[in-house]
């Protein structure tokens, strides 16, 4: 498991993987690879997928907003999607495979959904799909063994409190260090709040994110500390009372979200030219903003 996701136990959990730093940048490799591929074919007809002249991509089911939304009033859900349904094209992820798809010369119906348990995304061996996407953060052990694309997302750090409490007004770090903070261990969650916040009181430090969550629940912590997309996840689907009180300035080290490819797979440069193209016109900017900033309507607590 990534070092701030803590939620595939859950029953209807498919994990939300670690994203700590201010959206709208670039990850380490991007332009290396904007520049790696600009003599690649990468127009639909020359590429290898797993079906000929398709696209097949991956996410969750349940798939949960803000990165897929459910059918809208009237609409008809395609199978086999629970809440959220890929193929209406609505929610961050499934607006970004999309955009990809189009950079790639694939047309809306020349994309195929399938869903995968979370760990089975990025599994060794060869995949039924030829990029995955559902919140999986880059990490060093796993493009050992699948491909991790640039990064398509970049979160900061927020703070989860329950409704009606002092803290859920929070607009300052200052008003933050006052509080009883729980965080998990081992996480760049606990990092940032030790590092950046620096509360007043130590924080209450818990094995994973479900122990801090108890804590909120049974009142021995004011908030809990977690990345942005798993605050999302947890006042959705964990806490019926919880709110993301607001989001933190950016940390110094980038953590994002990657497309998942099978290893050494020969769409990876193509993937990542897409991603470039999409950075550098403000498209990728402008999906986050729609999706991510605007209806999660999360404020930015002020340093």
């Amino acid at each position: 498991m990534p070092k701030n996701i803590r939620l595939t136990t859950l029953p209807l959990a498919l994990a939300l993987l670690a994203a700590c730093t201010a959206g709208g940048g670039s990850s380490p490799a991007a332009s290396e690879a904007a520049s790696g591929t600009a003599g690649a074919d990468c127009t639909a007809e020359s590429l290898e997928t797993v079906a000929d002249g398709r696209l097949t991509v991956s996410t969750s089911n349940p798939a949960f907003p803000p990165y897929v939304l459910a059918p809208e009033e009237g609409e008809q859900a395609t199978e086999p999607w629970e809440f959220g349904d890929p193929t209406k094209g609505r929610g961050f992820e499934a607006a970004v495979a999309y955009a990809v798809a189009a950079e790639l010369g694939f047309s809306t119906d020349a994309v195929d959904w399938i869903a995968l348990p979370f760990e089975n995304t990025f599994a060794p061996g060869e995949k039924d799909f030829d990029f995955a996407l559902q919140q999986i953060s880059y990490t060093e052990e796993r493009a050992e063994v699948v491909d991790m694309s640039d990064g398509y997302y970049f979160a900061n750090q927020a703070l989860v409190s329950r409704s009606g409490t002092d803290l859920e007004g929070a607009t300052s770090i200052d008003e933050v260090r006052a509080a009883r903070l729980g965080v998990a261990s081992s996480t760049t969650s606990l990092a940032y709040v030790e590092e950046v916040i620096q509360p007043e009181q130590d924080p209450m430090v818990y094995n994973d994110n479900d122990g801090a969550i108890a804590a909120l629940q049974a009142e021995q912590v004011d908030g809990i500390v977690v990345d942005l997309p798993t605050a999302f996840f947890i006042t959705a689907v964990q806490m019926e009372d919880g709110v993301v009180v607001g989001q933190f300035p950016g940390a110094d080290e980038e953590e994002y979200f990657s497309l998942v490819l099978e290893k050494d797979s020969p769409l990876t440069d193509c993937v990542n030219q897409a991603l470039a193209t999409l950075s550098e016109s403000g498209a990728l900017d402008d999906l986050t903003q729609e999706w991510m900033s605007d209806s999660a309507g999360v404020p930015e607590i002020a340093p």
